[in-house]
């Protein structure tokens, strides 16, 4: 018998009366978990509860009894503490902010930032790393600073795996299910109190979806669930773990995320106009914008597709092929069949759309390529990334020189306040006010560092260190109890690690390329400098490795045998469940950060950010945002930069270099005291750091280089087109197919410079071209020529674009234009021509095929 169908379903919820009321304003409003005093709030209501709920406060209200909740109302210290914390939630939702200030006049500006993971608390385990931190700090930091933006997400059912280690030190995975009553979600609901649902259709699957929101300071993050009951199992299943299950899941979690967040949108009446993809995942979006605006105002595939990619960002995060969601053709027809008829495009237009090449039918359907090809926006996440992801893509546009593509870079950063450990906050305030609070990213504001008395400074970092120790054994005694270790060996759990010593912390995700393993090649050597009774040394590890990722579970597995290791037993720990609060303790409390990627696979890394907000310091191979970061006097690089083709031979130089580095420079650096036994070297390059790195890689710099780049570019050139009843995007299709039908007339005729060989720095070149237009005008083309400095395989490296203006008209359609190249640097020099079609509003135009060099 089926007595699901007689069951009767109702929710019961905490009953607050009105002086305890803003206990629950404040915990559904992710604020609280980057605001300190709220934090101190919850953990007053009950230490041990808010411990064992993962720092949930929705789940602590729920579990506490009514009489417990009701004795606090004669607590006055409590309910002090209440009313300051309830209004400066108040207060921050009412400030005026910086997008108001500085961005007032693109008020109608909407945007949606969709993204397959979210990571803004424990507590809401809807993330699996560095991709979903990072999207949970730009929704913070887009509520800190005011931007118009809402998130679209999914809501998983068991999130990402929880993990334990065997007795063997090998992963295991279990999946806890979400409570989603439990959690700080509300359920979207019409006006009548019905839920709002979204019906998808895609092949032979047919399902509803319900809206769960989620407040993050000012910002609205959606969440996506298909665990309703009138699905059917196999749909409820949609949404019930992030990256798990086979290409078909993958394949239909991206629908849901891009069509049917886009639908969802629609449902609670919100129209954005530029939408962010956060990583291809996302990019389904760009079609459903697509066939929205085709069915609204009855216009053409290419007529739509110019305004929608206009109002479209793509951020890529990913430096390998393999890392990026490739699905083959058949994939496509099973669910896209119907849809892409809906785009009025034939079966290969469509595939063509998600291939480099769109007539080779050998390609798969590559999201990423669909993302850079319907983004007006795109852009890597490091200056290095974006290079990599240049020469990655360059078969996106075949005629464009790699560094013309339409490619960028943004540089990651991190959500101060989430990561700033309570004891440095509060000694920055002492010292440098709270401007770095509400701007992070004045330099003049982080120089004042320089003024904090060092052995104040050092104190701070000490307790900091105490903390994570701490933290440490209490998390190493819960593991030995889980897998049923003997008294002495939980005895010996409390005395691991040492508060005083130089503490390294590695936590990451465990995939090959990161090398969690390098710091072990030779153990000899590594047991000599741990166990130095001089300058003791102890290492934290964390992290997790894919459920399927056999090669990073045996790294695991192998630092976890190193650590049970008698001369290994106090200096090295293995902390399991990596998560949002295990790095936050060491990102806090750890002296130095070691990143050993192999370059050039890390796009960019944030944790290594997190670290130098604390006084910790980096120690990484230079790859990703280090790059950048390092300025020699501000941390540690592991070589420099080079790239081997033998990967083993490159681990064992590479450990070979992180040994001696360790050796002779970072654990003398440490251990050099002065009478007050404070490290002032040590101390002055830990203000060298802080001063450099805090404004520089922060959310802040970054959401605000996204608004001024990307999401007002984006909505600006938006706002042209759609103009007058969308007139320039009408127009601009029109122009562009009369222009490329007429183009295989244009060719260009003779190239000429008036040049002498050798050339004197400093004088210029002349140089004219005879470019046949036919029916062409003169002011719809752009004739330029493309000058640089070749290398050894005579290719212009890094080359300059200068115009060429039209000087005669010769007759029958062609014409002569001129110009001149400014020669600034010696060498050996070249020049080509190039024309490529040039629009009246909207300037010069690439599309693959119209670019014609000479």
């Amino acid at each position: 018998m089926d007595f699901s169908k007689m069951l009767h379903k109702f929710t019961v919820v905490p009953s607050l009366t009105d002086d305890l009321a803003p206990l629950q304003r404040i915990a559904y409003n992710l604020w609280w978990s980057w605001e300190p005093d709220a934090i101190s709030l919850f953990r007053r209501l009950d230490p041990d509860l808010w411990q064992s709920t993962r720092h949930n406060p929705v789940e602590m209200l729920g579990i506490l009894q009514q009489t417990t909740l009701e004795n606090l109302k004669g607590d006055e210290g409590f309910m002090a503490h209440l009313r300051m914390v309830d209004e400066k939630l108040s207060e921050y939702l009412r400030e005026k902010s910086w997008f108001q200030k500085s961005c007032n006049g693109n008020l109608n500006m909407r945007i949606a930032y969709f993204s397959m993971e979210f990571g803004l608390h424990e507590s809401l385990p809807i993330y699996s790393g560095g991709l979903g931190i990072l999207a949970g700090d730009h929704l913070k930091s887009a509520s800190d600073l005011g931007l118009p933006l809402v998130g679209v997400g999914l809501l998983y059912r068991q999130g990402y795996f929880r993990q334990y280690l065997n007795n063997e030190g090998w992963q295991q995975e279990y999946y806890p299910e979400n409570d989603f009553y439990n959690l700080p979600l509300v359920l979207e609901r019409d006006k009548s109190g019905t839920p709002l649902a979204v019906e998808l259709e895609f092949g032979t699957r047919r399902f509803s979806v319900h809206i769960w929101r989620v407040q993050v300071g000012r910002v609205p993050l959606y969440l996506l669930d298909t665990n309703l009951e009138e699905n059917r199992p196999e749909d409820r299943l949609v949404t019930a773990q992030l990256y798990g299950g086979d290409q078909e899941m993958r394949i239909l979690q991206e629908i849901l995320l891009g069509i049917g967040g886009i639908r969802a949108l629609r449902s609670l009446g919100i129209v954005p106009n530029v939408c962010h993809m956060n990583e291809g995942h996302a990019a389904f979006l760009a079609l459903e914008r697509i066939r929205l605006l085709m069915e609204k105002r009855g216009v053409s595939f290419s007529e739509a597709l110019e305004i929608v990619s206009a109002g479209n960002v793509f951020t890529t995060h990913t430096p390998v092929e393999a890392g990026i969601d490739h699905f083959p053709a058949d994939l496509l027809d099973k669910y896209f069949g119907r849809y892409y008829k809906s785009l009025d495009l034939a079966r290969e237009e469509f595939l063509g759309l998600g291939r480099q090449n769109p007539r080779n039918s050998q390609e798969t359907f590559c999201m990423a390529v669909l993302a850079l090809k319907l983004a007006g926006h795109a852009n890597g996440v490091s200056q290095l990334h974006g290079e990599v992801s240049r020469a990655m893509w360059k078969n996106v546009w075949p005629e464009l020189p790699e560094e013309q593509l339409p490619l960028t870079s943004i540089t990651n950063g991190v959500h101060t306040r989430t990561w700033i450990s309570n004891h440095m906050a509060s000694l920055l305030v002492r010292y440098l006010g709270t401007r770095w609070l509400d701007d992070p990213t004045d330099h003049n504001v982080w120089r004042r560092v320089a003024k904090i008395p060092d052995a104040e400074l050092w104190r701070t970092r000490q307790s900091c260190r105490e903390k994570l120790v701490d933290f440490a054994r209490r998390r190493l005694k819960e593991q030995l109890i889980k897998v049923g270790a003997t008294t002495k060996e939980i005895a010996t759990a409390e005395e691991v690690l040492d508060p005083e010593v130089l503490t390294i912390g590695f936590a990451r995700r465990f995939a090959t390329y990161k090398r969690g393993t390098l710091l072990l090649r030779d153990l000899d050597r590594l047991s000599r400098l741990l166990n130095n009774p001089e300058m003791p040394v102890q290492i934290i590890f964390a992290g997790k490795a894919h459920p399927q990722d056999q090669q990073g579970k045996e790294l695991i597995r192998q630092i976890v045998q190193v650590s049970h290791q008698e001369r290994f037993r106090h200096r090295i720990v293995f902390i399991e469940d990596y998560d949002m609060e295990v790095a936050r303790h060491m990102v806090q409390g750890v002296d130095v950060w070691l990143n050993t990627p192999l370059r050039p696979m890390e796009a960019s890394g944030t944790s290594g950010m997190k670290v130098s907000f604390n006084g910790g310091l980096n120690m990484s191979v230079l790859d990703g945002w280090w790059c950048e970061g390092y300025q020699r006097n501000n941390g540690w690089a592991i070589g420099k930069g080079e790239v081997y083709e033998d990967t083993e031979y490159q681990d064992q130089v590479e450990s070979r270099a992180t040994y001696d580095l360790l050796e002779k420079e970072i654990i003398p650096h440490y251990y050099e005291r002065g009478s007050d036994n404070v490290p002032r070297s040590w101390v002055a390059t830990m203000k060298a750091s802080m001063q450099s790195l805090c404004p520089v890689f922060s959310t802040d710099r970054m959401v605000e280089e996204y608004v001024e780049r990307s999401y007002l570019p984006s909505h600006t050139q938006w706002k042209k087109l759609v103009k007058d009843d969308m007139a320039l995007a009408l127009d601009l299709t029109r122009w562009k197919e009369r222009i490329f039908t007429a183009w295989p007339q244009v060719r260009i005729e003779r190239a000429l410079a008036e040049t002498l060989d050798p050339v004197a720095v400093g004088s210029n070149i002349q140089i004219s071209a005879r470019v046949a237009l036919g029916d062409i005008a003169v002011d719809e083309v752009a004739v330029e020529g493309y000058f640089g400095v070749l290398d050894s395989t005579g290719n212009i490296q890094g080359g300059e674009i200068i115009s060429l203006g039209h000087a005669e008209e010769l007759g029958n359609g062609v014409h002569l234009f001129n110009g001149r190249i400014e020669c600034r640097f010696c060498g050996r020099h070249g020049f080509m021509l190039r024309v490529m079609p040039r629009h009246k509003v909207l300037g010069n135009i690439y599309e693959p095929g119209y670019l014609i060099w000479g």
